[in-house]
């Protein structure tokens, strides 16, 4: 079980999507909180400084999430926060791939639409418990 005090941002514009997910979490011991868009993101990210962020890709704005994850690299305060990208993106675009190690996008993991959850779980777990160790990791 997590420490109360490990804090999950998840920014998504599907009202029903973001609930379950963050029920799953909390369920799971994480402190969670929720943001319908990109700036919302930014906005509660540097107020709440959370420990990991979920963030979508396509949103409102179909590259929302992609400036969103830019901003927070470039935010003084928020530039090693582990981002996850959990996005259908793949399912539109079969072809098209972001991995981390190209660096260009900023995230650390990628996750498909419709999402694994006990995946996204454990590397949500052995990432936090990277982060609180101080070990570095490759994603």
């Amino acid at each position: 079980m997590p420490p109360a005090q490990q804090k999950i941002l998840i920014v998504d514009d599907d009202a029903d999507f973001r609930q379950s997910l963050a029920f799953f979490l909390e369920s799971h011991g994480y402190t969670v909180r929720q943001a319908a868009d990109g700036r919302q993101g930014l906005l509660l990210a540097r107020l709440e400084r959370p420990d990991l962020i979920i963030m979508d890709l396509m949103m409102s704005e179909r590259t929302e999430g992609l400036f969103a994850i830019q901003e927070l690299r470039r935010s003084a305060d928020l530039p090693q926060t582990p981002i996850f990208v959990v996005s259908s993106l793949y399912a539109k675009v079969p072809d098209f791939r972001v991995p981390p190690e190209q660096a260009w996008l900023g995230h650390d993991e990628f996750f498909s639409k419709p999402l694994d959850l006990p995946r996204l779980l454990e590397a949500i777990r052995r990432r936090l418990s990277t982060e609180a160790t101080g070990e570095t990791t490759q994603a």
